[in-house]
């Protein structure tokens, strides 16, 4: 179930919030503006797919080619991949740690993170290198629009993705 794999992982992400919040409000509040980001883009996207197991998962390629391309960017991004939007807050919450004199805490906060990267890294396994059986004899679905068009899809998804390069600027707004 993807529903309990995404509830974990809301959990993780609750608990790096409340660690940082006696020490510095503003950069808990840019840690939960950068998740509901990513988490909106990723539910978005999977209901778009219409998957709730690693199965439909598996076969999403085919409904939606394009929005499975990109959805293990969001997924890699939340939990926290370096090159991507979800690791800036992992990182400012990690130099706050350290600032504060919390190294301890500070890595083992970062090594719980590998636990849900894990469960991120299994699922885009399992929707971009596996597929699952079905009833298809070798077609490919028509391909059409769908009736509900998420309009805030897109710009979730870039943001997820490429939210990095103003990490100098978030880091300015958070020391004010």
């Amino acid at each position: 179930q993807i529903r309990k794999i995404l509830a974990y992982s809301s959990t993780a992400h609750l608990g790096w919030m409340i660690l940082v919040l006696q020490y510095n409000p503003s950069l808990t509040a840019l840690a939960l503006s950068v998740y509901l980001v990513m988490t909106s883009a990723a539910f978005l996207s999977l209901i778009t797919n219409k998957a709730t197991t690693l199965n439909t998962l598996a076969t999403s390629a085919m409904k939606t080619p394009i929005l499975t391309a990109v959805l293990p960017m969001t997924l890699l991004s939340l939990g926290g991949l370096p090159p991507l939007t979800g690791f800036l807050p992992k990182w400012f919450i990690l130099q706050e740690m350290i600032k504060q004199g919390l190294p301890v805490i500070a890595t083992f906060i970062a090594m719980s993170t590998l636990i849900s990267l894990y469960f991120y890294l299994r699922l885009t396994y399992v929707m971009t290198l596996t597929t699952s059986p079905n009833n298809l004899a070798g077609t490919t679905p028509w391909r059409l629009p769908p009736q509900n068009l998420f309009r805030m899809l897109p710009p979730c998804l870039t943001l997820s993705a490429a939210l990095l390069p103003l990490a100098p600027t978030f880091q300015a707004l958070i020391s004010l």
